[in-house]
């Protein structure tokens, strides 16, 4: 295991941007100090001018495998988080087959094990039929990020609409409960309403036919079962300003039941980009009409949604040039987000502060994951060094197995240097050493 001396990096840390050096050794964060030196050999990173911030931990990606790995798979995509400043993953369970069971969700932790360059964790998947298995994971909830439910439309049997299988996870579970929430009757008259007066839909329709009250009642749904048994619940991409009068900034994040994320993508996109972007920006809940993108940004700024992740969702390029239809749902973003967001920093749009806490602490805070998302004296060496230069995606640089981005063409005034996951340098100036994988997330819940 490597060992760095990183000299005069501007780190970027609960709420303060400061100089200082930091010593990794042995996979952990050794020492902070104005400055550091050592009796023993040991390479040195000079840092000067660069930004060092705790790597990003994205909880909601979807890497594909097992069954789904012409999209992509675990290694491609936990490659392109690395390069984009993600250190830690935490992965959903809609792949082939679902991970319904204990054993399943095993397997997926295995192939992680031999071919993440990024820590990773795994969410059970919720049907209608799998209570049993979902009320084992008590057990292992130190080791499972936590359990998901789609309360909305879904692939396969992956949509749980059945009230007492709802009632019985949100009473029995302890782990953490994240949920897709969209109401799946509203959306089904919201379709056949427009098919009525107009028979061939384009994109310009998703966020017509998943409007504001699909999301609304489902979310609402959601938290009415959590305050009714006390469950702890986070709500995945809001991407709505109605549901924004749900959540609260009263109280501080590691005293919350209930959470809520953003996606970037809806911090990003409006819907007057269907025009441009069409099906490359369909994804579930869809991107809206711009007062909601306004109203994200108000509700992220003032602590009512706690933390940002990107919902990666990679599809092939033929899936998405299918008509409207029939395009597949969702965007591929964990290798951007860091920039992307690094670009409202440049804009003064969010604060670099700020983008680190919901990027990196609040993620930690909000799963409790041990030892990760801050830097700190003891922790795990997941870091992130970043450079002020012009970077702009192309499909030369995009390391997604789908090979394109809706972000192409992008310019981002801040780029990733050097990417460490568990002290191991994974990524340096555009190339990789892949020689140590990620870790398991572990929790420290009681």
């Amino acid at each position: 295991m490597s060992n760095y001396l990183i000299k005069n990096a501007q780190i970027v840390n609960e709420g303060k941007i400061f100089s200082s050096d930091l010593l990794i050794k042995n996979g952990r964060i050794e020492k902070i100090a104005s400055t550091i030196s050592v009796p023993y050999k040991i390479e040195e990173i000079d840092a000067t001018g660069m930004y060092l911030i705790p790597g990003a931990i994205d909880d909601q990606v979807h890497f594909r495998e097992p069954g789904l790995t012409h999209k992509a798979n675990i290694y491609t995509e936990a490659k392109a988080a690395a390069a984009g400043g993600v250190t830690s993953f935490m992965e959903m369970p809609n792949t082939n087959p679902p991970a319904f069971t204990l054993e399943l969700l095993e397997d997926k932790y295995a192939i992680a094990a031999q071919n993440a360059l990024a820590n990773y964790s795994f969410f059970m998947g919720t049907s209608n039929e799998n209570l049993e298995e979902i009320l084992k994971i008590n057990k292992k909830k130190k080791e499972i990020c936590g359990v998901k439910i789609f309360m909305g439309s879904s692939t396969g049997n992956l949509l749980v609409d059945n009230p007492l299988i709802l009632e019985k996870v949100f009473s029995g579970t302890e782990l953490l409960i994240a949920t897709h929430c969209e109401e799946e009757s509203l959306i089904r008259r919201n379709k056949a309403a427009l098919e009525s007066i107009k028979p061939v839909l384009e994109p310009s329709d998703h966020p017509i036919i998943r409007d504001d009250e699909v999301c609304f009642e489902s979310s609402w749904k959601a938290i009415q079962l959590a305050q009714k048994f006390d469950a702890r619940l986070h709500i995945l991409h809001i991407s709505t300003a109605k549901e924004l009068q749900l959540f609260s900034n009263l109280r501080p994040l590691a005293d919350k039941r209930i959470t809520a994320e953003v996606c970037v993508h809806h911090l990003h996109f409006t819907a007057d980009d269907y025009a441009k972007k069409g099906n490359l920006i369909k994804c579930n809940p869809a991107i809206k009409a711009p007062h909601n993108k306004a109203a994200l940004w108000e509700a992220l700024l003032d602590d009512r949604l706690d933390v940002i992740a990107t919902d990666h969702a990679p599809h092939t390029w033929e899936e998405k040039q299918e008509a409207y239809a029939h395009a597949h749902a969702g965007l591929p973003l964990v290798q951007h987000s860091v920039m992307l967001m690094l670009k409202y920093v440049k804009e003064g749009k969010i604060s670099m502060e700020k983008m680190v806490e919901k990027m990196s602490h609040a993620v930690a805070t909000c799963f409790q994951i041990k030892e990760r998302g801050y830097i700190r004296e003891g922790y795990f060496a997941d870091l992130v060094l970043i450079k002020e230069a012009p970077y702009t995606i192309t499909k030369d640089n995009i390391l997604y197995k789908c090979g394109w981005s809706p972000l192409e063409g992008t310019q981002f005034p801040y780029q990733i240097h050097s990417t460490f996951v568990n002290g191991h340098r994974v990524f340096n100036e555009g190339q990789f050493d892949e020689s140590e994988k990620g870790q398991r997330l572990q929790f420290d819940r009681q």
